[in-house]
């Protein structure tokens, strides 16, 4: 059921079918701004909902983590509502891009299409210091189902990465389907926050054909070198740095779109932020290595090579199905690592195409 008076679920999210044998089906959701392109105020109002039900959090260091590639912008979106209300707050995201730093500890999301998580320390004195003698844990993810996920991260923090302060569990979904699945489990207290609640059932078909999964399932360095700023969570952050495409600025009801890649997805956000507060009408979405049939929740799919030169499948979804004035992808790549072909797509959706990085 929702929460907080929250809308109802048919505008929170949709089904459709994941390519993936291990679980044939997917909860999209319509506010995340991953899957479906969605207004920067609405994925806003969205983080402070969330952050407004947040328990109290006693003193001591607070520890937020955001899942990849999904739920990194969720997570930086609410740490972003709470940083100020909780002192000795830190952000970082898990990730599947090997970067230079000491690695903090790794874990699995067995389900999922890419299982391999890896978590580094921060970079900074203070920011490491926040991580390892943090009190309260946040975990962030756009959905629980059973929970383990979360539990296989806090075996892996506390054995691994030695973090033995931790007190309490506050977790953080857009939709929540493990019941008391974790508090169950978990060794420490747990507080569940999340817009929706519930449980569901499904029947398996033996007669339905079996999907066949891209292989994305790589966590490895790619040919092409990261250059944009760490500062986004993959090594910490205090506070988002806001510094993406300053130089831009939107005509008056300009439709713009824009797009964020794979994890790096929280300072193009913040561009689209501030494009549709000076008067564009933006919609903001992600690149994705996600493999979704088309049908149901989406209508369209562009299929590309990835931009670090990994070699594998990348999608935009329920977006070659529209029109746009002006297109801004965002990498944390150089601009020439993107593909031609998913440059050549999006121009039959907008005529301007341009490629926003730190170069």
């Amino acid at each position: 059921m929702p929460r907080g008076g929250m809308v109802a679920l048919d505008k929170l999210f949709d089904i459709a079918e994941r390519r993936n044998p291990k679980r044939a089906f997917l909860f999209v959701s319509k506010v995340l701004g991953r899957h479906i392109p969605v207004s920067p105020g609405v994925m806003r109002a969205v983080y402070r909902q969330l952050a407004e039900q947040f328990p109290a959090v006693p003193q001591g260091p607070v520890l937020f983590i955001g899942m990849a590639e999904t739920a990194v912008g969720l997570g930086a979106g609410v740490f972003d509502e709470m940083r100020q209300q909780v002192a000795e707050s830190v952000y970082l995201t898990s990730t599947r891009h090997p970067v230079d730093g000491e690695l903090l500890c790794e874990f699995k999301e067995n389900h999922s299409h890419a299982t391999d998580h890896l978590l580094y320390l921060p970079a900074d004195a203070e920011l490491r210091r926040r991580v390892l003698e943090a009190r309260t844990l946040v975990l962030i993810d756009d959905e629980a189902t059973t929970g383990n996920t979360f539990i296989n991260l806090l075996d892996a923090l506390r054995n691994e990465g030695g973090l033995q302060h931790i007190t309490q569990v506050i977790t953080v979904t857009l939709t929540d389907w493990s019941g008391d699945a974790v508090a169950q489990r978990s060794p420490l207290p747990v507080h569940n926050v999340s817009l929706v609640q519930g449980d569901w059932h499904w029947q398996q078909n033996p007669h339905a054909p079996v999907p066949v999964m891209p292989d994305v399932n790589v966590s490895s360095s790619g040919s092409v070198a990261i250059t944009g700023k760490q500062s986004w969570g993959r090594l910490g952050m205090a506070q988002p740095a806001a510094d993406l495409g300053t130089d831009i600025q939107p005509q008056a009801g300009e439709k713009i779109l824009v797009l964020g890649s794979g994890e790096f997805v929280f300072e193009p956000f913040m561009l689209a932020e501030r494009l549709e507060k000076l008067g564009a009408e933006v919609r903001y979405s992600s690149t994705t290595r996600s493999p979704i049939a088309t049908g149901f929740a989406i209508q369209s799919a562009i299929a590309f090579t990835d931009n670090y030169g990994l070699g594998i499948a990348n999608f935009v979804y329920n977006v070659a199905h529209q029109q746009f004035d002006r297109i801004l992808l965002c990498t944390e790549t150089p601009a020439a690592s993107v593909d031609p072909l998913l440059i050549k797509a999006l121009r039959k959706v907008a005529p301007r195409v341009e490629v926003i990085c730190y170069e």
